[in-house]
């Protein structure tokens, strides 16, 4: 593999399979050229997986869109990135093991906000609150009510 920093080739310096998510496999890289480390994360190809939004459209799945989403409600968080990486494959393996083509995205937003108030729950209820769409105060109290 080529070295995201510079394009050289690079070594595997550790490599282990993540707890609970076989068969994807964790790669520690470092360049042979300019010694910069990076992490890499190998998963087998999939079937492609389509989501049906609230409004039947169909899309691709996107992992990518996924940790966005993430990302943005643990923002100025504690929470690591490989924190959220695990999170999302995690969700990603769980989509793939339901073995359908289609899942409907309320699916994943419970998946999604199932997990996040284990790990962050000031994340869980910045996810809540767009997720769940909610109009004003009274939404956010409630939520916090259920939190506990």
């Amino acid at each position: 593999m080529k070295c995201i920093y510079c394009g050289s080739e690079t070594k595997v310096t550790n490599k282990r399979d993540i707890e609970g998510t076989n068969p994807i496999t964790r790669r520690r890289r470092e360049c042979i050229k300019c010694k910069r480390r990076f992490t890499t994360y190998e998963k087998p190809e999939k079937n492609e997986l389509r989501i049906i939004k609230k409004d039947n459209r169909r899309e691709s799945f996107d992992s990518e869109k996924l940790k966005k989403g993430i990302l943005r409600a643990c923002e100025k968080r504690p929470v690591s990135i490989e924190d959220i990486d695990k999170l999302v494959l995690e969700i990603e393996l769980k989509l793939q093991n339901e073995n359908k083509r289609e899942i409907h995205s309320k699916k994943i937003g419970e998946m999604i906000m199932k997990q996040l108030k284990k790990l962050d729950q000031i994340a869980y209820i910045r996810f809540a609150s767009v997720y769940r769409d909610f109009k004003d105060i009274k939404d956010f109290k409630k939520e916090l009510r259920d939190l506990n």
